[in-house]
């Protein structure tokens, strides 16, 4: 079986927003991801946009545009989604800094993990911790 670490990542979690620049503005400063990319519209409607954490990539738009994913997105509810960081405790305090909405605080895990949860302004919730799948 090939290496499933080696090179880019397999998977992009994808998600729409109805206003996607308070959400690239939140995953950036209170979780601490890097604008990688932003495609708007001439009338400023996100398009797409790709933000980094580690060698990871979370994709978002904009909600009620047209289109196949769009459509089928539509009536979607909140995701979650769960990154992996080195010190739980540090991306904690920066996110309830932030005011990011903190469900659950740092927290040892039966499993081996430290992990946290939030919730971003739209409803997703962000799980943070140090679990890494197959590691």
């Amino acid at each position: 079986m090939a290496d499933t670490h080696a090179g880019p990542p397999s998977l992009y979690p994808t998600l729409l927003y109805r206003d996607p620049k308070a959400a690239i503005k939140q995953l950036t400063k209170g979780f601490g991801f890097t604008r990688a990319a932003l495609y708007e519209s001439e009338d400023g409607t996100v398009l797409h946009a790709e933000l980094a954490f580690g060698n990871g990539v979370v994709m978002l738009g904009s909600k009620g545009r047209v289109g196949v994913f769009a459509e089928a997105m539509a009536d979607n509810g909140p995701t979650g989604v769960y990154v992996v960081v080195e010190d739980v405790d540090a991306h904690h305090r920066r996110a309830a800094e932030y005011g990011v909405e903190i469900l659950m605080p740092p927290t040892d895990q039966d499993y081996g993990s430290r992990d946290y949860m939030a919730r971003d302004l739209e409803g997703n919730v962000w799980s943070f911790g140090t679990y890494v799948p197959g590691g």
